[in-house]
């Protein structure tokens, strides 16, 4: 099987997740954080454990793989850091919604809709 033809593959166990649904659907993943990347919002990480006993692997997928799950307002100016920011994008833990009116409030929805489905 080619990587082409997989959504992800786990560098530790080297489970195959062959869409984005089944890795997304996985009860053996935990979605554990954000890595924002301010500058390129695409390029941001999310990331998830695999729980699989004798794994343990964090594995990252990038922002844009999730992009359509998303189809609310995007705000063309980027607040982060500003006053009114309240700095979630800087701490990877932290995956709750953001209120700002901000570029970087999207990839906040994205993250919040990957974590309901777990």
């Amino acid at each position: 099987m080619s990587d082409d033809s997989i959504f992800k593959k786990c560098p530790k166990c080297q489970t195959v997740w062959k869409t984005r649904n089944d890795f997304l659907t996985d009860p053996s993943l935990r979605l554990n954080g954000y890595q924002a990347c301010i500058e390129s919002l695409q390029t941001g990480l999310i990331l998830f454990t695999h729980m699989k006993e004798d794994c343990g692997s964090t594995m990252s997928t990038y922002v844009h793989m999730y992009d359509d799950l998303y189809d609310g307002p995007r705000y063309s100016e980027n607040r982060a850091l500003q006053e009114e920011c309240p700095r979630y994008c800087i701490n990877k833990d932290m995956l709750e919604r953001c209120d700002a009116i901000c570029e970087c409030a999207y990839v906040r929805e994205i993250v919040h809709s990957i974590d309901t489905r777990f």
